[in-house]
């Protein structure tokens, strides 16, 4: 299926790169110019965290509606071709240690974003100290994921990475890299009517959705997104704080979201409607002009 954004993206030059950060190798790709080569380039810069099963290329549709602002784009270790931890386990306090050394390693004082689970490491690392000037929460986790509008649903995938983790190691893997389970989480998800954006939202989900390191690794950051949410971390984060939140989302209910905006000391919601949790994929637009707003209102800030 033809990507829809493939135009604008292919007018923004992008680099991938490798760091090691706790001893281990991170990918991650620069979109815009490369800092490194434009090191007095006024624009701002935006390291932005994916969400569960996902990797970088999941916000690239949002990245090609940010002309003029540079974006780092890592993949989550265990996710896309960042390799797993060594020797410690994928939960929050591990994720969060981790992004604090990338920021600090690659783009010090950037601007911070996160999707879905990305929001919860995101805010967890800025509440532990991150020094970042703004925050950016884009489809946060504003509530337990099990006590969501399809909560049903949400224990059904507990019993699902549970017995990938313990069947046989062949077959837990199948299970969940499984296409047809696959297809009918995205189903799940997309609210689109448009039959050719529903279609590509599937083909990025086929494409990108199994790309994780094993069965073990997925089972505990699972546990990590559904043990944790952006709440406990929201009033330790002074700084300027976005949250870009669906009118659909079947995740978190836009009720649990205006209710997170007023947890943060310095907050605002943009609330876009006819769209769940998949933002970054069905209204990328929308997403990226509140985005811009934000930037341009908190600039003095």
């Amino acid at each position: 299926m033809p990507n829809p954004y493939v135009s604008l993206l292919a007018e923004v030059p992008v680099t991938r790169r490798e760091i090691e950060i706790g001893g281990a190798r991170t990918a991650y790709w620069v979109y815009g110019d490369d800092a490194d080569t434009a090191p007095a380039d006024p624009r701002p810069t935006i390291v932005a965290v994916h969400g569960f099963r996902g990797e970088h290329h999941g916000l690239e549709p949002v990245v090609a509606h940010l002309r003029g602002i540079r974006v780092i784009s890592p993949d989550l270790p265990g996710f896309g071709e960042t390799p797993p931890f060594a020797g410690q386990p994928h939960d929050l306090d591990g994720y969060a240690r981790w992004l604090r050394a990338f920021v600090e390693a690659v783009a010090p004082d950037a601007v911070v974003l996160g999707h879905s689970f990305g929001s919860i490491v995101a805010s967890a690392a800025v509440a532990q100290g991150l020094a970042t000037p703004k925050l950016i929460l884009v489809n946060p986790i504003g509530a337990p994921a099990l006590e969501g509008p399809r909560g049903i649903l949400t224990r059904l995938a507990v019993f699902y990475y549970l017995a990938g983790a313990r069947l046989p190691r062949r077959l837990g893997d199948a299970l969940l890299r499984n296409g047809l389970i696959v297809r009918v989480m995205s189903n799940a998800m997309a609210k689109t009517r448009d039959p050719a954006l529903r279609r590509f939202v599937h083909e990025q989900h086929d494409e990108y959705f199994s790309r994780f390191a094993d069965r073990d690794v997925l089972h505990e950051a699972f546990v990590t997104s559904v043990s944790h949410d952006v709440r406990e971390s929201a009033p330790r984060i002074t700084q300027p704080t976005l949250l870009i939140a669906a009118e659909k989302d079947d995740i978190t209910p836009i009720e649990a979201e205006r209710h997170l905006a007023t947890l943060f000391p310095d907050a605002r919601l943009v609330e876009i409607p006819d769209v769940g949790h998949l933002i970054h994929y069905e209204t990328p637009q929308a997403a990226a002009s509140a985005i811009r707003d934000f930037l341009r209102e908190t600039a003095g800030r």
